[in-house]
């Protein structure tokens, strides 16, 4: 049986990093499960994904608009439900996650919606899943991602899983979708042939 938890909706914030691709394959598998999302984004997250995608955020927001399990919230509305730790959610995931924004969400400098949403994520001990865009990275920015990881924040850069033997991009995008389904608790494995161990070879 599925837990309550598993009913209310999942946070994505979308924040100004390159890799707008793997905010709208989030979105679309979480719809695609039928799970309600609540996504807002950033100003400079919507200059990124006019950059990166065909798609324009406003037709993507059309898109999801057609189900009725999505939400958006604009990023400076600080009234919107999920800036309060008494709108259940089932966890939020930042993705792609700037440098920026991880130094906002370990110091709680809750200044948008999307830094509040996060603030209040881990003040309620809810999941908290970021995917960091930056490399190389500067000691301040493994400072800030390690305070969070002892937070509880699970830290998932985006990296190819090379040992699947497919290094396209579709794939990697496709995998690190499926890492965020399991770090917040959506599902409890990786689809069969995203595993390095087959699991009917290891029951």
């Amino acid at each position: 049986m599925d837990s309550p938890r598993k009913k209310y909706p999942v946070v994505v914030g979308i924040s100004g990093a390159s890799g707008a691709v793997l905010a709208r394959a989030t979105i679309d598998r979480l719809l695609s499960d039928e799970h309600p999302v609540i996504a807002t984004a950033t100003a400079a997250a919507r200059m990124v994904w006019r950059q990166e995608s065909e798609e324009s955020f406003g037709e993507a927001l059309e898109r999801w608009a057609d189900w009725d399990a999505f939400t958006y919230c604009p990023v400076g509305d600080l009234t919107a439900p999920i800036a309060s730790g008494t709108f259940p959610t089932a966890g939020m995931v930042v993705t792609p996650c700037s440098m920026a924004t991880v130094a906002a969400i370990s110091s709680g400098f809750a200044d948008n919606l999307l830094r509040r949403a996060a603030d209040v994520t881990l003040k309620e001990k809810r999941p908290l899943v970021i995917v960091p865009r930056e490399t190389p990275l500067t000691e301040t920015h493994l400072e800030n991602m390690a305070r969070l990881a002892r937070q509880g924040v699970v830290v998932l850069p985006p990296h190819p899983p090379f040992y699947l033997g497919d290094g396209s991009i579709r794939h990697t995008v496709d995998f690190i979708v499926e890492r965020t389904m399991v770090a917040l608790g959506l599902t409890d494995r990786m689809p069969q042939g995203m595993t390095y161990r087959e699991p009917e070879r290891y029951p």
